[in-house]
């Protein structure tokens, strides 16, 4: 099954700054293959629905082991069957309807 996901992880306990760590997340879903894109607040990743959350547990690991004794993810997910549809997709449907 094919989700899209907004993912935002942040480790705790490792001061202000946490580009460090997502940057690291963003090697993680780079090497797994997944079509993913970093916005201010987050990563929206689209995958098969196994591929996306091994790489989210593949994040954790990673930003553990970076340092950080402890991380919040928050997660928002979505899965269609009716369609395929894609990151670009949602966002151009969205300014489809901005252009009328």
């Amino acid at each position: 099954m094919r989700v899209i996901m907004d993912l935002c992880v942040v480790p705790m306990g490792v001061g202000v700054s946490v580009s460090a760590y997502v940057a690291a997340c963003q090697e993680v879903l780079a090497e797994a293959g997944l079509t993913f894109s970093l916005h201010a607040y987050g990563t929206n990743i689209e995958g098969e629905w196994d591929e996306v959350m091994a790489a989210v547990r593949r994040c954790h690991e990673r930003v553990h082991a970076m340092g950080a004794p402890r991380i919040t993810t928050t997660i928002k997910l979505g899965t269609r069957t009716d369609r395929d549809q894609g990151l670009d997709d949602k966002v151009e449907s969205v300014r489809r309807k901005l252009q009328r």
